[in-house]
């Protein structure tokens, strides 16, 4: 078998090069899959009980305030105006996040202005005297001081990263810098984003627009590594599975965080109000509740039916989430890094080839920036 481009992953980072190559280049491409369906974790589908469609691996909300990036994907879908927001529940009261001012009166039980919520929780943060904090737990508590920590982030960072060597105390401070706070009734999760919403068809159904092209043959439910020697390349392979799988964990397994989700159907209007609200207290085993009906507020879906669906994290190596940004994975990181650079004609990318957290938008500006050097070796 004989192609131009062999591409392994059909998620944004590889179909986003492969409509590139295939409709500009006009060069043969063949995808590899090893799910049974195209769109890595954006994968989105439709509840056969109620007709609402749901994000498969977790809500995926696309954001960016890349002006290329939004240009390029609104070529092949459109989205709605959906704003995201987020609700954590806390001792059965419902409370905003990230923390605003909002949270901070109705948790302190006060009626602070801006400034005045600022100065307080200032004070609450200088009570435990962290002045440069060396991990996730101190950070948080000299941002936001120890109380607002305990109840919203201490056990929800335990079961979202199990523990352990991976517990607050041992996790990196900069993770906590994903996580603002506001001294406003700022409820949009992703405010300093330019563009938000929802594809209006589907997540699924951009996928089947970037590989649409007459040039593209897709192959799902099939192991790279298992066929790989039976593929001629012309060009390069584009790898975007696991770097540590590539090299057969030559210098061991990276470790990921994974998710396990329950789904649930019900015959009622809505469940919870929000497409999102999470559980951070140990006594919830999962870590959130979706109801994506919330999603599309302009579908028209039984009014009578929801879905909601229950997040759960957990160790498993087969299905990688979450890269666990310890030493010894920057170590073991570093090795297979350098490795990849030494592979002639193929280029590693995307999310489980870097070992690394990506926004959607973030993965389709590397692809096109990928591209446009590809386009240059090429042509």
């Amino acid at each position: 078998m004989k192609t131009d481009f062999l591409i392994v992953g059909t998620g944004f980072y590889g179909s986003v090069l492969g409509e590139r190559i295939s409709n500009i280049l006009k060069k043969k491409v063949i995808f590899v899959e090893k799910r049974r369906h195209i769109g890595g974790n954006c994968y989105s589908e439709i509840d056969k009980k109620t007709q609402i469609e749901f994000h498969k691996y977790g809500t995926h909300i696309f954001h960016t305030s890349n002006e290329n990036v939004w240009n390029y994907i609104n070529n092949f879908t459109k989205f709605n105006n959906y704003k995201h927001q987020v609700l954590s529940v806390y001792k059965n009261k419902i409370y905003q996040m990230p923390i605003n001012l909002e949270t901070i009166n109705s948790f302190f039980e006060k009626n602070f202005s801006p400034s005045a919520a600022e100065n307080f929780i200032k004070k609450e943060a200088l009570k435990e005297k962290i002045k440069n904090p060396k991990n996730f737990e101190e950070k948080a508590i000299s941002l936001i001081g120890k109380k607002l920590y305990e109840a919203f982030f201490k056990e929800y960072t335990l079961k979202q990263w199990g523990g352990g060597e991976n517990s607050p105390q041992n996790l990196p401070a900069s993770i906590f810098n994903r996580l603002p706070i506001r001294f406003n009734y700022q409820e949009d999760y992703f405010k300093n984003s330019k563009y938000q919403g929802i594809p209006t068809k589907g997540y699924t159904e951009i996928f089947k627009n970037l590989l649409s092209s007459k040039n593209v043959s897709l192959k799902l439910n099939t192991d790279y590594f298992k066929i790989k020697n039976d593929i001629q390349v012309k060009y390069f392979t584009i790898y975007t599975g696991p770097i540590d799988r590539y090299f057969n964990y030559k210098y061991g397994k990276l470790n990921w965080r994974s998710v396990r989700f329950k789904k649930e159907s019900l015959n009622i209007n809505d469940f919870q109000g929000n497409s999102v609200i999470n559980y951070p207290e140990k006594k919830y085993k999962f870590t959130r509740i979706h109801e994506p009906k919330h999603l599309h507020p302009e579908r028209n879906y039984n009014s009578n039916k929801t879905i909601i669906i229950k997040e759960y994290s957990l160790d498993d190596p087969l299905n990688p989430y979450y890269p666990i940004n310890n030493q010894r994975n920057r170590i073991v990181l570093l090795k297979y890094k350098k490795d990849s650079k030494k592979v002639k004609n193929t280029i590693f990318g995307g999310r489980l080839a870097d070992y690394a957290y990506y926004d959607m938008d973030m993965t389709i500006s590397a692809a096109l920036t990928k591209f446009n050097q590809l386009k240059k070796l090429i042509q």
